[in-house]
C-alpha cells in the first residue's frame, strides 16, 4: 500500500473514531439510557471527550517522533478541530440545561469562575479550529504559528475548569493533568533525550511525581486536606489505582510500544537486507 493510501485510510479511521463518542451519546440519549439527569450526563461527557481529544492532538507530535511514522501529522488537525467541536457542544448542552435562556447562561459564565475560564478556553479553541486550514495558514504566515501556541494555555485553563467542575472527585482531571505534564515535559527535553529510553524514563518518573503533586496540592489548597495524607495514599498498595498510578502505567505502555515499534523496524530492515543479499548472490 502506498503512503498516500495509508494517509487516506488513516484519515477515514480517525474521522470515524472522532464521531463515535457523539453517536454513542446521542443513541443513549435517544434511548433514554442516560439516567434521570441526561442533560447533566451529556454535558460532562462532551467535556470529558473535549479534554481527551485535546490531549490526543498534543500527543501526535511525540508519537510521530517516537514511532517514526510521518502519517500521524495528517490527523493532528482533525483531532484538534474535533476537540473544539466537543467543547462547543459542551457549552450548547449547558445552554439547553438553562432552557436556552442566553441571559442566564451569560450571567452564570460571568459569576462563576470555573465557567468563566472554561468559556475563555472554548473561545481559544474555536479560534484555533477556524484558523487551522491551509488558507488561514497562508494568510497569517508567521503569525499562524504564534496564534496556535494558544493551544497550550487553552489546555491548561481547560484542565483547571475540569478540576473545579469535578469538585471532590478529581481522579480524572488529575490523571489528565499528569498526561498533560508528560506531553509538555517531552517538548522541553533536548531532541536526543526525546527519542531515547533514558528520556522516556525521566519523563515517566517526573510526570508521575507531578501527578502526585497536583493531587496533593489540590486537596490541600481547596479542601484543606493534609497533603501528606495524599502522598501516603499514593504509596498504599490497597489504594491502587490512583491518578499517579494510571499516569505511570500509561507512560510505561508508551515505552513498551516504542520498544516494540523499534524492534519491528529493526527486524524489517534485517529481513530486507538478507533478502537483497540472497537475491544478488543467487545464480
Amino acid at each position: 500500500m502506498t503512503l498516500q493510501r495509508k494517509v487516506f485510510w488513516l484519515r477515514q479511521a480517525t474521522l470515524v473514531g472522532l464521531c463515535l463518542p457523539a453517536v454513542e451519546l446521542a443513541w443513549r440519549w435517544y434511548g433514554d439510557e442516560l439516567g434521570p439527569r441526561p442533560v447533566t450526563v451529556a454535558t460532562h461527557s462532551t467535556g470529558d471527550w473535549a479534554v481527551i481529544f485535546l490531549l490526543l492532538s498534543l500527543a501526535m507530535t511525540p508519537a510521530r517522533v517516537l514511532f517514526d511514522w510521518m502519517p500521524l501529522v495528517h490527523i493532528r488537525r482533525r483531532i484538534g478541530v474535533a476537540a473544539a467541536l466537543y467543547a462547543l457542544v459542551h457549552l450548547l448542552i449547558y445552554a439547553l440545561d438553562q432552557k436556552w435562556n442566553l441571559l442566564v447562561v451569560a450571567t452564570e459564565i460571568l459569576k462563576r469562575f470555573y465557567l468563566t475560564i472554561g468559556f475563555v478556553a472554548l473561545l481559544a479553541l474555536v479560534a484555533l479550529a477556524v484558523t487551522s486550514t491551509d488558507g488561514w495558514q497562508k494568510r497569517l504566515k508567521r503569525n499562524w504559528k504564534r496564534l496556535h501556541w494558544l493551544i497550550y494555555p487553552a489546555v491548561f485553563v481547560g484542565l483547571i475548569h475540569f478540576f473545579i467542575q469535578s469538585k471532590l472527585k478529581i481522579g480524572e482531571p488529575a490523571f489528565a493533568a499528569g498526561l498533560f505534564a508528560w506531553l509538555m515535559l517531552w517538548r522541553a527535553l533536548p531532541s536526543t533525550l526525546q527519542r531515547s529510553f533514558l528520556g522516556l524514563g525521566i519523563l515517566t518518573a517526573t510526570a508521575t511525581l507531578c501527578t502526585v503533586i497536583f493531587e496533593a496540592a489540590w486537596y490541600g489548597l481547596v479542601n484543606g486536606i493534609d497533603p501528606g495524607r495524599i502522598l501516603l495514599a499514593n504509596l498504599d498498595p490497597e489504594l491502587i489505582f490512583r491518578p499517579s498510578h494510571k499516569v505511570l502505567v500509561a507512560a510505561l505502555l508508551v515505552m513498551a510500544a516504542v520498544a516494540l515499534r523499534r524492534l519491528a523496524l529493526a527486524a524489517n530492515r534485517l529481513w530486507t537486507k538478507r533478502y537483497i543479499q540472497s537475491t544478488i548472490s543467487a545464480p
